[in-house]
């Protein structure tokens, strides 16, 4: 069926939450895992180049991981869709009047009498069988389908940004104030992606801050207790 204005907005909208949630996250998992390798590395050496060198390194490796992992993770989605659809296409071909069945079946299922379902199965099919069968029984718009590089690129973006933060916090305030800041400048951080991301979902923001602040605090934490021993043990 067609969907209606208010359909179709909500679609929309429910798509760049989607988009707006997934940049929050990877910019939170910038954040964490930068943090917690240039603090580790504070705690071994406070050379200022050897901060730079660590945070731009963690920056570039994640946030080209990410880019990598979405593109290969959407690409096999839109592998699976086009496969789907190239498959109704083939049964749409072979079976029409199995398939007009299966359409009118599920119109019903969606609470339309028989006879409704029928005649708006019969409608759907004269005017594009694929697309209908598509959206009423894969939930994919041949027209919208997943996007690797946006995915890609949106993964990279979100990352390095989050990314930029620990990595200047470390190296830009003098030597006996980089960790502080550093610590500081993250929980805060963390705070603002754990309640955004919360919001984005509808669901309570205290706990997600409180589980996105402790796992930052403990990622610190652990990097900075081992990098002090290393440091100290001169490795």
């Amino acid at each position: 069926m067609e969907p209606t204005h208010e359909e179709a907005h909500g679609g929309a909208l429910g798509s760049r939450l989607n988009w707006l949630r997934a940049a929050v996250l990877g910019a939170n998992d910038g954040i964490v895992s930068t943090a917690g390798l240039v603090v580790g590395v504070a705690g071994a050496t406070q050379a200022r180049s050897a901060l730079l060198t660590a945070g731009l390194a963690g920056l570039l490796a994640g946030s080209m991981s990410m880019a990598a992992g979405e593109y290969v993770s959407v690409s096999t989605q839109r592998d699976s869709e086009r496969a789907a659809l190239a498959m109704e296409r083939r049964e749409l071909r072979d079976q029409p009047e199995a398939e007009l069945v299966e359409l009118t079946e599920l119109l019903e299922r969606r609470g339309l009498s028989r006879q409704v379902a029928r005649e708006a199965a019969e409608q759907l099919t004269e005017r594009d069988a694929l697309r209908a069968h598509a959206r009423v029984e894969l939930g994919i718009d041949p027209d919208e389908l997943a996007n690797p590089w946006h995915a890609a690129w949106a993964s990279f973006l979100a990352f390095t940004v989050g990314a930029l933060l620990p990595l200047l916090a470390i190296v830009l305030p003098p030597t006996a104030w980089r960790v502080p800041v550093t610590v500081v400048s993250v929980l805060a951080a963390l705070v603002l992606t754990g309640w955004t991301s919360a919001r984005l979902g509808a669901a309570a923001p205290r706990p997600a801050v409180v589980r996105n602040v402790m796992g930052g605090a403990l990622a610190m934490g652990v990097t900075y207790a081992a990098g002090s021993l290393l440091g100290a043990a001169g490795v």
